[in-house]
């Protein structure tokens, strides 16, 4: 053997004696976890929380980052014990690598899946042919994350045949983007806040089924090539997305820049992400009006009642007369879903 082949001999062994003994030393001495990172959370120079079965410390004021994915947060080092989500250590999901039957894997809802079937990375809340949830490691969700007045079980109730991607987690995670959301006004007004919102989305998607717009027709209509920045992600790439049907390059680039995401060069991240889907919704109700004279926020903390949001969505093609059959229909689940949520409607229910 050449003296540089035995060298490397050498170093390969010594290499591999010093991983044994690291990955030893780590598994040894895995602290126990802080207790669980929440979204709704805000963490100052010193706050400590897990995520993926890891402590994190906050190097300074957080705003909604998580754990791993902005510089806010360092890396404590491997964690276990009872308040690791289920006591399971299960990689994340990561979209296009290869899975096999029986692999599991945790999903960026804080849910764990197993895979029913080999698959290329398909995304377990959409391809639940591929997927199952996997309820041996118990899940991080909270029963009402954030105090937000639905509970998982009444936005279940709500939408009994919709779409897997709308995740009330999804949804939940979504509200740190404008926390005076449902969150304002006496305990009546944030229910009726939430079910005012809530009712406009399942009309935008036929109870929160449709996640793109189904008329493929409309979609080269929705690039105002008048406006500065253009259309850079395509003519045709700008059609309505998400809970409120977010279109029109002008309304990605805005709600793009109020959340600090690419949604003009990316638009497709409404239609992949639940959270960010949600989060554009959110924006639209709390900061746009739209045809109206204020925001459906507004309109409903301020007391304008039900019509008036739906003023603001689209009463252009709507209200006054135009289409009264389309009021009726966002009047009927406004009226639904307060039933559920235990409060009376209030008034000016129409447009």
């Amino acid at each position: 053997m050449s003296r540089i082949r035995l060298f490397a001999a050498i170093a390969a062994i010594v290499a591999g004696a010093a991983m044994t003994v690291a990955v030893a030393a780590t598994t040894a001495s895995a602290a126990a976890c802080a207790p669980a990172w929440s979204s709704s959370a805000v963490y100052t120079a010193g706050g400590t929380a897990a995520h993926n079965g890891r402590n994190w410390s906050a190097q300074w004021w957080t705003q909604n980052e998580t754990p791993g994915s902005a510089a806010v947060w360092a890396d404590q080092g491997a964690c276990g014990g009872t308040n690791a989500p289920g006591g399971c250590d299960y990689p994340n999901w990561v979209a296009g690598q290869f899975y096999a039957a029986g692999n599991i894997v945790r999903y960026t809802d804080g849910k764990f899946y197993i895979a029913e079937h080999d698959n290329p990375g398909y995304d377990p809340v959409i391809s639940t042919w591929y997927w199952d949830p996997y309820t041996g490691c118990g899940t991080t969700n909270p029963p009402n994350p954030g105090g937000f007045v639905v509970t998982e079980a009444q936005f279940n109730q709500m939408f009994p045949s919709r779409n897997a991607f709308y995740t009330y987690r999804g949804l939940t995670d979504a509200l740190s983007a404008y926390p005076g959301f449902a969150r304002t006004g006496s305990d009546t007004v944030k229910k009726q806040e939430a079910a005012a919102f809530l009712a406009n989305v399942n009309h935008e998607t036929g109870g929160l089924v449709h996640i793109v717009e189904q008329n493929q027709a409309n979609y080269p209509h929705y690039c105002d090539t008048s406006q500065p920045y253009g259309c850079p992600a395509g003519q045709a790439a700008y059609y309505g997305r998400g809970p409120i049907q977010l279109s029109w390059n002008f309304n990605y680039k805005a709600a793009g820049d109020a959340l600090g995401l690419p949604l003009l060069t990316n638009p497709w991240l409404v239609q992949n992400d639940a959270a960010v889907a949600w989060k554009t919704g959110l924006w639209y109700w709390n900061t746009q009006r739209g045809p109206g004279t204020m925001t459906p926020h507004d309109a409903m903390v301020n007391g304008r009642g039900f019509g008036e949001t739906i003023r603001s969505i689209n009463g252009a093609l709507e209200c006054n007369g135009r289409n009264p059959a389309q009021v009726q229909s966002r009047v009927n689940a406004y009226q639904r879903f307060t039933g559920i949520l235990g409060v009376t409607p209030g008034n000016n229910l129409s447009c």
